[in-house]
């Protein structure tokens, strides 16, 4: 009987021992892994993004070609400074040719991007001062102009070093799909791609006042070296280069180029120097942090950060049912390159509008075949945004692709003709570069109609098979071109007769109008950001019917928005098209899903100059439900 109670009293204290170290295993190892956490120095900790807002350039410019819709403008400023350059290029009788209205005084904005290089191409924006008389910019061509810093002091205007160059046929607002009286629409334009940057813009880290020392400066350009490099004449180097105890000078990676917001957040997220033990502990820390929505933004990136070694942690997010944990644990790996982020990236871009934009960068900064035969399969889907987003995004992933490389049509634009199955549609932009892309061969022009390209050229379209196209110029003999009704070959002979891209936009609007175009025209569908997340809660009472709109407060996806996508200049929010559908007739349906919203700021972040407004409405939102505040931005 001893010996009985004697060993019940052994197997007591040994189960209450085990009891006792299985409760203590739990909080100590949260603790040595929050430690861990903790002990580990980021690059962020002690140097900050420098270069990453764009700067202005400006000039005093002459728009000239327009046909009589032009002003001799008032003394001015503007008016001596256009002069006195027009003097310095040897311009015989300037102010006869200012007097002239076939020409008129403009001013000219462009932003040059972060990261920007040498030779670069950036967009133009162009207008007539507040006092000119010029009714129109329709059919001008922007002279050659100097862009500059400016500020203006008192009554002089002051410039800085000469940053870019200017030049190329102003587009008139092609948004709108008819001629329009507005006096603001037509004396405002663009130059798409007209801007070419003369001078590198650098990126670098700048240390923090209170970690500025060699040292420092050097550990990070080593700790940044050892996670990324790239090729400079076939020679490996790293993208860091530590110029002074203050700042590191950076060289963009190849796979970020056009996500330099992301590029930046991702090198501040690089470790300083760790221990392969203190790694493995943040990696299980990072493991907990990417399956929570709250903190999956920030676990991705610093996984993606740590590199190969972050790809099974997060394979870990792709296995969860959390669409947001899962988006963005693919997304890093995307830009890890690794397939496997291949089909959550596709879904997310065909089902989830909050997603699509940032998906699509996503795929297009992959070298892998999956993830181009992914947008691929996008060019096909009825959504307008989502195929001419696969589209930029095979362009940037490789331009000389044959099914995206542009036909050898004109040395001012880009024209595409795709051999795709889908709906008919046709698409041009009025930002980034400019482009025409024709979705289907085979688009023809319904008959009988006639259109104006320009006040030169005029499309007469008889019947099926006979299209005229004709150029009147003063003091020059008559054009003319006869051709079917296909569009291609319309497009083609406009080019023929000295047509711009402009022209051309300006002849498909019209077409728009007149209801003779078989598919869709589009003008700039490209996938926006700031879009609220469909949150696909479990039903309670709390949350029962949800929608998930950014106006009640429900969080929109925390990424900076990508470059390929930017469309800085752009004076409106573009439309959303995420769920528009077309019907057989070739005229576009909508379903209301969720509306296009701009996105509260964030550091780092490229920014549109519009919508401040509505900004400032999102920012004050409260959560709406539990489950919003539960996922909402930090």
């Amino acid at each position: 009987m001893e010996r009985r109670i004697g060993l019940l009293i052994v197997a007591a204290l040994l189960c209450g021992g085990c009891s006792a170290m299985s409760l203590r295993s739990q909080s100590p190892e949260d603790d040595e892994l929050v430690a861990a956490a903790v002990d580990t120095e980021l690059v962020g900790d002690l140097a900050v993004a420098d270069g990453m807002q764009p700067v202005a350039v400006e000039a005093i410019a002459l728009v000239t070609g327009l046909a009589g819709t032009g002003s001799d403008p008032p003394p001015s400023p503007e008016r001596s400074a256009l002069l006195d350059e027009m003097q310095k290029r040897g311009v015989l009788q300037p102010n006869q040719v200012l007097a002239s209205p076939t020409t008129s005084l403009v001013l000219v904005r462009g932003f040059l991007r972060p990261g920007i290089q040498k030779g670069d191409h950036f967009d133009l924006e162009v207008r007539v001062p507040s006092q000119s008389e010029t009714t129109s910019l329709r059919d001008g061509f922007l002279m050659q102009t100097r862009l500059r810093e400016l500020m203006a002091i008192s009554t002089q205007l002051h410039s800085g070093h000469l940053l870019a160059l200017g030049e190329g046929p102003v587009l008139v607002d092609p948004a709108e799909g008819e001629e329009s009286d507005d006096h603001t629409r037509q004396t405002r334009g663009r130059v798409l791609g007209g801007g070419i940057c003369l001078k590198d813009r650098p990126l670098r880290l700048v240390l923090r006042p209170e970690h500025r020392s060699i040292r420092n400066s050097t550990v990070i350009g080593q700790a940044i070296n050892r996670r990324f490099h790239s090729f400079t004449q076939g020679v490996k180097q790293g993208v860091a280069t530590p110029k002074t105890d203050e700042y590191v000078n950076l060289v963009v990676h190849p796979r970020y180029k056009d996500n330099i917001a992301r590029y930046m957040q991702v090198l501040r997220s690089v470790a300083m120097h760790e221990t392969a033990p203190k790694r493995m502990a943040r990696l299980k820390l990072l493991e907990r942090q990417l399956l929570d929505p709250v903190s999956a933004d920030a676990a991705a990136l610093r996984l993606e950060a740590i590199g190969k070694e972050g790809i099974d942690t997060l394979l870990v997010g792709l296995e969860t049912d959390d669409s947001l944990v899962r988006f963005y644990a693919a997304e890093a790996l995307a830009y890890l390159d690794d397939e496997r982020a291949v089909a959550p990236l596709a879904e997310a871009a065909r089902e989830e509008p909050a997603f699509r934009v940032f998906a699509l960068a996503a795929l297009g900064a992959m070298d892998n075949l999956s993830a181009r035969d992914a947008l691929v399969e996008m060019l096909a889907l009825p959504s307008a945004e989502t195929r001419y987003g696969a589209f930029r995004a095979l362009w940037a992933m490789n331009p000389r692709d044959p099914l995206v490389q542009s036909d050898s049509l004109s040395d001012e634009f880009s024209y595409h003709v795709l051999s795709v199955d889908g709906p008919p549609m046709i698409h041009v932009t009025r930002s980034h570069r400019p482009e025409l892309v024709m979705f289907g061969k085979g688009q023809r022009l319904k008959t009988p109609t006639v259109l104006e390209a320009s006040k030169r050229i005029l499309i007469n379209a008889r019947n099926d098979r006979e299209v005229s196209i004709s150029r009147f110029a003063i003091g020059q003999p008559d054009q003319q071109r006869v051709v079917s009704a296909s569009l291609d070959e319309i497009i083609r002979a406009i080019v023929e007769l000295g047509g711009s891209y402009p022209d051309i936009v300006q002849a498909l609007q019209q077409a728009r109008a007149q209801k003779a175009l078989t598919g869709r025209l589009e003008v700039d569908a490209v996938p926006q950001p700031g879009r609220a997340y469909d949150l696909k809660a479990p039903a309670d009472e709390e949350n029962q019917g949800d929608e998930g709109d950014a106006e009640s407060g429900v969080p929109v996806v925390s990424n900076p928005t990508p470059e390929l996508f930017s469309t800085r200049l752009s004076k409106t929010d573009a439309p959303d098209r995420s769920d528009e559908i077309v019907d057989p007739s070739g005229r576009a349906a909508k379903t209301a899903k969720s509306a296009t919203k701009p996105h509260s700021g964030k550091a780092g972040r490229g920014a549109s100059i519009t919508g401040a407004k509505s900004r400032k409405a999102a920012q004050r939102a409260k959560p709406a439900s539990r489950s919003a505040s539960r996922i909402k931005r930090r």
